[in-house]
């Protein structure tokens, strides 16, 4: 066996969202700078990002869970738990894709973000979470319950990356910082497809970026509310960034107000900079991006995302971000309102992916000497 053979990585992100998706950005980048061969798995809009950061990569087709969602807060967290049976049918499903991918493929090394199935004997695999404790919105007896359904999920793998700061209960809080961590289990730092080393450009007072994310129908729901109130506000210059790939572009927006269906890492960093504020959800990949460009923000959770409430409502109680209901969304007070608040500072992101860096370098030498024997 010869070690300077390029290893052979699977990079595989949830569907739920592009968020997932765009937190494999940076590993990714690096292991394409260790000069592995690198193959995507995905379909769809995550397919679509990853081949805007990407364009010379395979990408192979890997179903996504399919997922489908409330409009009604209430019953938001009610239907996703009525969904868990088709959760692990699709588990077992990819676990059988895999078996078949990695016999064609001869991968080394697989990394999974939040996909349980992709775990198959003779390959080295890394799940990656943020969420240790799983938020069920049902009360601490029902999360205690999916943490002891969780923990054997995860410890199954080689390794578990916790996507966090390992001091200070980290961005995410308890969701990443509960009492006792799984066996397996490493903190990697805040990873952002975005490189806070660009040279910055001076920020303009007046500009708004509008981050939208996540599924459907809220996703969509929050668009139009946002798009009916930012047109009475012409005292700023709105960016929309609608996170949804495959949407059209609306027809007769005014003129402060500009739209895109999604924007690759360079050109959202540069959009980031110089904006004064950021309208986004409060999921956790979009708050990794602000930490590491250090922005103000007004955040809407999903309604009845357990998770998003908690990490909105922790920064808003932190005094850190403004958080705010999306049934009480209102541009013209919810504006200034966030704009008190001080954002992210410049010690939130510390020394960014260096502890991924760590991470993957330690799992590509331990393969290589495994080859080696």
């Amino acid at each position: 066996m010869h070690t300077n053979q390029p290893l052979h990585v699977l990079v595989a992100p949830l569907d739920w969202g592009l968020g997932h998706a765009t937190r494999c950005i940076p590993i990714i980048r690096y292991l394409l700078e260790k000069n592995c061969v690198v193959t995507l798995a995905a379909e769809g809009p995550v397919a679509v990002l990853l081949r805007s950061n990407f364009p010379d990569l395979k990408i192979i087709r890997l179903r996504g869970y399919k997922i489908s969602y409330s409009k009604n807060s209430l019953t938001f967290a009610a239907k996703i738990l009525a969904q868990v049976p088709k959760i692990l049918r699709s588990i077992k499903k990819e676990r059988h894709w895999l078996s078949q991918m990695a016999d064609e493929y001869k991968f080394d090394l697989i990394i999974s973000d939040n996909r349980y199935g992709l775990k198959t004997a003779g390959h080295y695999s890394v799940i990656m979470t943020h969420q240790l404790q799983i938020r069920s919105g049902q009360g601490a007896l029902a999360d205690r319950v999916l943490k002891s359904l969780h923990y054997p999920l995860l410890e199954k793998f080689d390794a578990c990356w916790v996507v966090d700061e390992a001091s200070q209960q980290g961005l995410a809080g308890s969701l990443s910082h509960p009492d006792q961590i799984p066996a397996n289990a490493r903190y990697i730092g805040l990873l952002s497809q975005l490189n806070p080393a660009v040279e910055r450009i001076a920020t303009d007072e007046k500009h708004i970026l509008v981050l939208l994310s996540g599924p459907e129908p809220m996703r969509g729901i929050l668009e139009q509310k946002i798009l009916a109130q930012a047109s009475e506000r012409k005292e700023y210059r709105f960016t929309i960034v609608a996170g949804n790939p495959s949407a059209l572009v609306p027809l007769s927006l005014p003129d402060h107000i500009s739209y895109h269906t999604h924007l690759n890492a360079p050109q959202l960093t540069e959009l980031l900079n110089k904006s004064v504020l950021v309208i986004c959800r409060s999921g956790y990949s979009t708050l990794m991006d602000l930490a590491v460009m250090h922005k103000k923000a007004l955040l809407i959770p999903t309604p009845g995302q357990s998770e998003q409430e908690y990490l909105g409502h922790r920064l808003l109680d932190r005094g850190l971000c403004f958080c705010q209901k999306q049934s009480l969304l209102n541009l013209e007070k919810d504006i200034p309102n966030a704009l008190k608040y001080p954002g992210f500072d410049q010690s939130t992101n510390g020394n960014i992916h260096q502890q991924m860096h760590a991470a993957i370098d330690e799992v590509l030498n331990h393969i290589r000497s495994e080859k080696t024997r």
